[in-house]
């Protein structure tokens, strides 16, 4: 999505206040994330990371909100780690930390779509990887992209956890029963792969193309599918606890029985989606596209559905 169609919605899930025009690229910005406050300018907002949603919000090109009376600008996420996106911003240093500190760095730095950052984590996490061997991996990205030269190529019950195998051609592999966790398949091809059963626990697939793949059963908590292809994807009964569909591509799948709890379906395409018996307490679909989707007897009494398309959509006997 642009950036301009970005803004001329809720930008994620900012909860914003009253309008006003952005300014001087060296006038201070306040900033409250989450509770946290933050002050900086808009020339470290906007100079670095030029394609992120920061730059976008502070550009001068666009209106921002701030809070009235008191002159902040409110973005409702965890401020916990945003001096870390501050700093890289400001010198584009990747802060030390520990791996599930990392992780949790790596949501926000997807969140405010900053590609550099999300890199420079990528690399110091492949670094440790190589140097140290907690990990227990079974094979190397190296042995990966020798494996997948073949015809076909199955990894079923293998352990590859840690791994970065963001960008490959994957399509048509076999990961069935295998250990995934905290994968890296960013912008990776998985068409038509396999991962029936496995423990995908944190794993990330922002962008990546997963059309036509099975997750039947498949454990994905806490796994980030920002902006993926799952046009016609099996996700029956698989885990998808605290997920991140973030703007993802969900035409025609099929969630029957699947965990969404706490998951994030803002923007969502969901046009055609079949979600008979899946648990969507406290899931985020604001803005998500339902149209014709399938939500016989769905529970979604505790669902956000603020600005979510509904024409066509079998709703009967759901609960609301």
């Amino acid at each position: 999505m642009s950036t301009s169609n970005m803004l001329s919605q809720p930008i994620a899930e900012p909860e914003l206040l009253n309008m006003t025009k952005g300014s001087d690229s060296s006038s201070l910005v306040h900033l409250n994330i989450g509770g946290k406050k933050f002050c900086t300018t808009t020339d470290t907002l906007t100079h670095r990371e030029p394609d992120s949603m920061l730059a976008a919000m502070f550009s001068g090109r666009h209106t921002v909100c701030k809070d009235p009376g008191k002159g902040y600008v409110f973005v409702d996420r965890d401020g916990k780690h945003f001096r870390h996106i501050l700093n890289w911003l400001r010198d584009g240093v990747v802060p030390m930390l520990t791996d599930s500190e990392y992780l949790e760095l790596l949501r926000e730095a997807e969140y405010y779509q900053l590609l550099g950052l999300i890199d420079g984590i990528n690399a110091v996490l492949n670094k440790r990887k190589k140097e140290d061997d907690e990990f227990n991996t079974e094979l190397t990205r190296t042995d990966i992209i020798k494996c997948i030269q073949s015809e076909r190529v199955r990894f079923r019950g293998v352990n590859l956890s840690g791994l970065n195998l963001s960008k490959l051609d994957l399509s048509l592999v076999d990961f069935s029963y295998a250990c995934l966790r905290n994968v890296f398949f960013s912008r990776a091809n998985l068409q038509s792969a396999k991962f029936r059963d496995v423990d995908a626990v944190g794993s990330i697939f922002l962008h990546a193309t997963l059309r036509e793949c099975e997750f039947t059963g498949a454990n994905l908590h806490g796994a980030l599918l920002a902006g993926a292809n799952l046009q016609s994807a099996n996700l029956q009964d698989a885990c998808l606890v605290n997920c991140s569909f973030f703007e993802a591509d969900l035409r025609s799948a099929h969630l029957q029985n699947a965990d969404l709890t706490n998951a994030n379906l803002e923007n969502a395409t969901l046009e055609g989606a079949n979600l008979k018996g899946a648990k969507l307490s406290n899931a985020n679909l604001k803005g998500a596209n339902l149209q014709r989707a399938y939500l016989r007897q769905v529970n979604l009494r505790d669902t956000h559905l603020e600005g979510a398309k509904l024409d066509g959509a079998n709703l009967l006997g759901a609960i609301r």
